[in-house]
């Protein structure tokens, strides 16, 4: 086992995580409500303004407890800031929102709307 905090701190400055859930239920899951193309939306716009993996990472995760039938989970860490009901159109203004146009406000959070 190899510590690698010091690393991965010095990395990445923010973590977006997208719920991927896929479960066959009768309540709602963000696989069901475009998560894999919400990936990608978020995928494109930090790659578009070169801040994909450093210094900000995005992760698939399981089930954040914001599941919904209107859109998917994400959470931004180190912020503590959650958003359900994400659509790939909410994506562009949600990290603008939070990052800045051009993705270089790591280290702040989002100002409250």
């Amino acid at each position: 086992m190899n510590r690698r905090t010091a690393q991965q701190r010095d990395r990445i400055g923010a973590q977006v995580l997208v719920c991927t859930t896929d479960r066959d239920s009768e309540y709602a899951c963000c696989a069901d409500a475009g998560a894999d193309a919400v990936v990608a939306a978020v995928e494109s716009w930090l790659r578009d303004r070169n801040a994909f993996w450093s210094p900000i990472a995005v992760t698939e995760t399981a089930c954040l407890g914001l599941c919904s039938a209107d859109g998917t989970a994400i959470a931004i860490q180190p912020r503590d800031e959650w958003y359900s009901d994400v659509t790939v159109a909410d994506v562009p203004d949600l990290l603008e929102r939070e990052f800045g146009p051009d993705a270089a406000s790591i280290d702040r959070r989002a100002a409250d709307a």
